[in-house]
């Protein structure tokens, strides 16, 4: 598998395949992977240690005439029309991150004990939702990376039953590329989905878009961090949601204290 330097593939006990690893293949500003023939060195096996490192490898690829420069690259099909913050691209809007993911369990202790305490998850809180226990999980800064959902769930929400992932978010880098990005996606025919912001603690302003498989896409600009004493932050009595219709958010927001925080997107945009 091309990407990941080192990684294992160790199946949780609903069967759903985590990736471990160790690096990542970072692609330049040339836009360009590492050429196939880089990839020679895989191991079905323990290896031993220690390991050469990465640039002693490209200077082996070097000096055996492998041309660095041609890995794969893939061009942008669309014209760079949209200003996004003062920057030219084909969308309104840049992802930035990935995450978090939420799954439909059948049977949500087992999987909480194994995400706790096998792989290291912190449990930030748990919820109820109409006699439904959920729980989100984190494992860094940010208010939750995971979220186990009871599958019984799934027909309340009235989501796809071909697959048992509830929710997968992708960041976008700011307020208004997120109501630009919604917009686009809506003028595009995309299909949005209802889903109460009860479920997903810690965003505040997202919708769900589906993919053509029926996957729910969570599309978000900003996590809750979880600070120093590993607390969530907690919601008053009094607190109400933003309008679960996106198109009646308002223009501007004012920020909170972890706005921007945790992992920051160090750009450029394009």
């Amino acid at each position: 598998m091309p990407g990941s330097n080192w990684h294992v593939y160790p199946y949780d006990p609903e069967g759903h395949r985590n990736e471990l690893y160790y690096g990542m293949e970072q692609i330049g500003w040339t836009g360009t992977s590492k050429p196939k023939k880089a990839y020679d060195r895989g191991f079905r096996e323990r290896p031993s240690l220690p390991q050469v490192p990465e640039y002693m490898e490209v200077d082996r690829l070097r000096e055996a005439g492998i041309d660095l420069s041609s890995g794969h690259r893939d061009p942008e099909k669309e014209a760079a029309t949209y200003d996004v913050d003062g920057i030219l691209l084909p969308r309104p809007f840049k992802i930035v991150r990935h995450g978090p993911v939420g799954l439909f369990c059948k049977d949500l202790a087992s999987m909480e004990h194994f995400y706790t305490q096998v792989m290291g998850f912190h449990k930030t809180c748990e919820i109820d939702y109409q006699g439904h226990r959920c729980v989100f999980l984190r494992c860094n800064t940010e208010h939750h990376s995971l979220a186990l959902y009871p599958i019984a769930l799934r027909a309340v929400l009235a989501m796809s039953e071909r697959t048992t992932v509830m929710r997968f978010g992708v960041q976008v880098g700011s307020y208004r590329q997120l109501q630009n990005a919604l917009k686009y996606l809506k003028e595009r025919g995309c299909t949005y989905i209802d889903v109460p912001p009860e479920l997903t603690p810690g965003i505040e302003y997202s919708a769900h878009v589906l993919d053509p498989s029926g996957h729910a896409v969570q599309i978000y600009f900003s996590m809750e961090q979880v600070g120093w004493d590993g607390v969530a932050r907690t919601r008053g009595l009094q607190e109400s949601y933003p309008s679960r219709q996106w198109q009646d958010w308002p223009k501007t927001i004012e920020s909170k204290s972890d706005t921007y925080m945790g992992e920051i997107f160090l750009g450029p945009w394009g």
